[in-house]
């Protein structure tokens, strides 16, 4: 079909599918994966089934959500086999958004952020696929239901209840000032040393987890409670004193960098909560900072 095989047009739509698919999974190495099937599937129909579909777009929208649910599925065992922590592969504010998106800025990055994210792998396949087809890309309900083999009104409550635990996230997370300012703080007595300092901006239930995938080292169980989170981090500087830590923006507000040279050996984002740190998530897998090279 014409639409599909302008040149233009085929690289916009694989943007917004990688798009779509990083949310749905969470890594741009798993989304173009699900991205590439999703167009093998599209090119082995013949001319006359390509010609016949009225939304190449939709089509192709639907298949890969479809992909994507069935790597969701598979992803638990998938995780029990992973070294150490999981997490969402963060990238940089804006690197997904398409020109032609209409929500500003701060919507697109709040919806790739490792906050939303690390919510969204805690829902079920389903409930993740109706959120983010729904309410961040405005699929229609019914559509939806052909994807996840649900009915409309199954699926309308699936979203449902995945929006009332992403609203839940947001609604006890510090605005975004609050959250630089805490994170500037934090910066600043980790790369000082400053113990004391570093734990009185850390929550009595902070935690952190590490993701180093097995090839590099990292913490394989999460860390809990200020003075040992806070001694962690700045023992991995210690142990590395060829590495800087430097706040740097990311989909969550201000995060910080671990960096060697040029080189990004981790990226991490915070989260705030009552001016304190709640959460801190490092990934360290460089599988997954390849946007940051």
């Amino acid at each position: 079909m014409t639409d599909m095989d302008d040149l233009g047009d085929a690289m916009v739509e694989r943007r917004r599918l990688i798009a779509l698919a990083y949310r749905l999974l969470g890594t741009l190495e798993e989304a173009e994966d699900a991205v590439q099937e999703t167009y093998l599937r599209w090119y082995r129909l013949s001319e006359d089934e390509r010609a016949a579909i009225d939304n190449p777009a939709g089509w192709l929208s639907r298949v890969a959500s479809r992909i994507c649910l069935d790597v969701l599925k598979s992803a638990h065992s998938r995780r029990e086999r992973y070294v150490g922590s999981w997490l969402p592969e963060p990238v940089r504010p804006g690197f997904l958004a398409a020109p032609e998106d209409p929500a500003d800025r701060a919507t697109l990055d709040d919806t790739v952020s490792t906050a939303l994210l690390v919510v969204l792998d805690a829902m079920t396949p389903a409930e993740r696929v109706a959120f983010v087809l729904h309410d961040i890309f405005a699929v229609p309900f019914g559509d939806i239901a052909s994807v996840v083999g649900r009915s409309p009104a199954a699926v309308r409550q699936l979203a449902s209840s995945a929006r009332r635990r992403v609203a839940e996230q947001r609604g006890e997370v510090a605005p975004l000032p609050e959250h630089d300012d805490v994170v500037r703080a934090f910066v600043s007595a980790t790369a000082g040393g400053d113990l004391g300092r570093l734990v009185s901006l850390l929550d009595p239930s902070v935690t952190l987890r590490s993701d180093g995938g097995g090839r590099v080292r990292s913490a394989l169980n999460p860390i809990e409670g200020p003075e040992k989170v806070a001694r962690f981090l700045l023992g991995v500087l210690t142990k590395r004193p060829t590495w800087t830590i430097r706040t740097e923006a990311t989909a969550d507000g201000l995060g910080f960098t671990l960096v060697e040279g040029d080189v990004h050996r981790g990226v991490a984002n915070l989260r705030v909560v009552d001016g304190r740190v709640t959460d801190v998530w490092i990934v360290l897998n460089p599988d997954k900072l390849g946007g940051w090279r």
